[in-house]
């Protein structure tokens, strides 16, 4: 129990050595070994991480590099095989979101976490952020009463990355009509709904408004989801990576019976801000952060790890997000509790958004969305 966890990162030349800055501050863990298909950059990453080996075959060094767990930091369209690959010989996974790229991936990525010894995690950091943690724990605590209704939405105008730095994200995140990158938007809020899951979708776009560098053209610009879940609430998902417009990734809103909270579109002066019955009989906003720096209501609803480790959060990356992933994980692997993002509730996040892509497909067809649990 008190030996550091063994870590592989795959993807380390990318978004996985952003996982550094958490892992240090955590120091619980020790980065074991690196991988990456860039050979050229591979060992100056392999120093950075301060890691003992690198690999660029990712099997390679699931089979040789004595391994506890690895963390998934490549493109999308590797984590399920990736995940699979690891838990397939024993390994604990951090996977990178989404879950998968489609739901026979998503089958057999349950199958695996069925059938193997491993832990499963999806790393969804903007479930961690703050406001969205005080949203959770003022929901856990009762004072949104019952939610009904819930918005979330990822503007982040990105044609650029698609076509030279990431050019993965044209295929598989601009190059598929419906929703392809939701689990930001969907992730939280599911978490303020607990016990909820969405159940059926439908999804229409607003046509096809770009095209890239060669003259092709990209999918639909901006794609909404309809979510009606299995307690009757309706969730509402915009993703728009392609809109010439300032990048708004973290907008969210939630109305409950008995309370509505929202985010900050990032415009002037806008903030994040909060109503509750129980607070205040006057129908009028609170600033969130206001809210958060009152001493007497920041030790009741702001959540215990957030007043406790909020600082070393802080410096991790994404809103603190890498950080707390990181200790949820590791007390995953250790066996103190289940992960908060297991194998379930990362389908929960990931398959309404595949589901769209065959809504969308069909007319904006409603359509079942699976539950995993019942594979």
């Amino acid at each position: 129990m008190n030996k550091p966890i063994r870590l592989g990162i795959v993807g380390a030349c990318g978004r996985g050595a952003s996982f550094k800055t958490a892992c240090d501050a955590v120091q619980q863990v020790a980065i074991q070994a690196v991988c990456d298909t860039d050979a050229e950059r591979l060992p100056g990453a392999r120093e950075r991480l301060g890691a003992r080996q690198q690999y660029t075959d990712y099997e390679e060094m699931l089979d040789r590099a004595e391994l506890d767990a690895v963390i998934i930091g490549t493109p999308m369209q590797h984590h399920a095989p990736m995940a699979i690959a690891a838990l397939e010989r024993g390994l604990h996974v951090l996977s990178e979101v989404t879950a998968a790229v489609s739901i026979d991936e998503c089958r057999a990525l349950v199958a695996a976490c069925k059938a193997g010894k491993g832990v499963y995690m999806m790393a969804e950091n903007y479930t961690y952020m703050k406001p969205n943690q005080i949203v959770k724990e003022l929901a856990r605590q009762g004072l949104f009463g019952t939610p009904y209704y819930a918005e979330g939405e990822y503007l982040h105008e990105l044609k650029h990355m698609n076509e030279h730095l990431t050019p993965w994200r044209r295929r598989w995140q601009t190059g598929i009509d419906g929703i392809t990158y939701g689990t930001h938007s969907l992730g939280p809020i599911l978490q303020w709904m607990p016990g909820d899951r969405v159940v059926r979708v439908c999804c229409e776009g607003t046509g096809v408004r770009h095209s890239d560098h060669t003259g092709a053209p990209y999918s639909q610009a901006s794609s909404t989801l309809l979510g009606k879940t299995a307690r009757g609430a309706l969730i509402k998902i915009r993703v728009d990576m392609l809109s010439d417009r300032p990048h708004a990734m973290t907008n969210y809103q939630l109305q409950g019976t008995d309370g509505c909270y929202e985010s900050s579109r990032g415009g002037p002066g806008d903030r994040n801000k909060i109503w509750l019955r129980a607070l205040s009989r006057e129908l009028a906003w609170t600033d969130l952060e206001a809210f958060q720096n009152l001493k007497e209501l920041a030790d009741k609803y702001l959540p215990e790890m957030w007043r406790e480790q909020g600082a070393a959060a802080a410096r991790a990356g994404h809103g603190g997000g890498d950080y707390f992933e990181i200790l949820d994980f590791i007390d995953a692997v250790r066996g103190t509790r289940p992960p908060v993002i297991g194998i379930h509730e990362a389908m929960d996040m990931t398959l309404p958004g595949l589901v769209s892509q065959l809504s969308i497909a069909d007319g904006g067809r409603w359509m079942d969305v699976p539950d995993s649990r019942s594979w």
